[in-house]
């Protein structure tokens, strides 16, 4: 099988922004009348809606309303991010909003899985450590990290940390597998030759 390189995503680098508290589920990320949509085009304004306004549509405190946070690309946040529902939406929202990656202590299994699906590194570190980069990320805000899925190391200024991730997510980002669809495409002369090869398909 062909690997296609461009799919293939070794280390990111990034500036932060942190969004603090366990529990966050999908319907506080990307709340469900926003879902009523034929393509997921336009979510990313609606992340984090309910936390970032009011019922007037008065601006509440959320890093996701500040100007200095406006064009992060990594994700920092605490336990269990991305629970409740197995809804699509809430990834493809934060990676409207601009966000590459999400650093976090756990995960939803199934908000893990649509993130990588998607090509949105989704790696872990201890309490400790994503303590130390919400710090830093609330305290320099053009602060940039870095994620190497090699190593599985985390790299903020002189700060490293060790970094975790499921070993078939980390291994389709290193072989650039992610993507089934864009592994179908690469692979099209296989597939074709295969397909004809079989008695059911063949002629058709």
């Amino acid at each position: 099988m062909m690997v296609n390189e461009a799919m293939v995503i070794k280390e990111l680098s990034g500036k932060t922004v942190t969004v603090r508290g366990n529990d966050i589920d999908t319907d506080r990320i990307i709340p469900a009348r926003f879902m009523k949509v034929v393509t997921f085009d336009g979510l990313g304004e609606f992340a984090f809606q309910d936390e970032r306004f009011d019922q007037e549509g008065n601006k509440k405190k959320h890093p996701f309303n500040e100007e200095a946070y406006t064009d992060a690309e990594i994700l920092i946040v605490n336990k269990n991010f991305g629970c409740g529902s197995s809804r699509e939406h809430a990834p493809q929202a934060l990676n409207r909003w601009g966000i590459k990656a999400v650093v976090g202590e756990s995960y939803a299994e199934i908000f893990a899985g649509n993130c990588g699906s998607m090509g949105i590194p989704a790696v872990t570190a201890s309490a400790e450590d994503i303590e130390k980069l919400m710090k830093i990320s609330e305290s320099n805000p053009d602060a940039s990290i870095t994620i190497d899925l090699e190593n599985m190391e985390i790299t903020a200024g002189d700060l490293k940390i060790k970094t975790g991730m499921q070993p078939a997510a980390r291994s389709a980002f290193l072989e650039g597998s992610w993507d089934s669809t864009a592994s179908l495409l690469v692979n099209m002369e296989l597939i074709e030759k295969r397909a004809s090869e079989l008695p059911y398909i063949a002629g058709y």
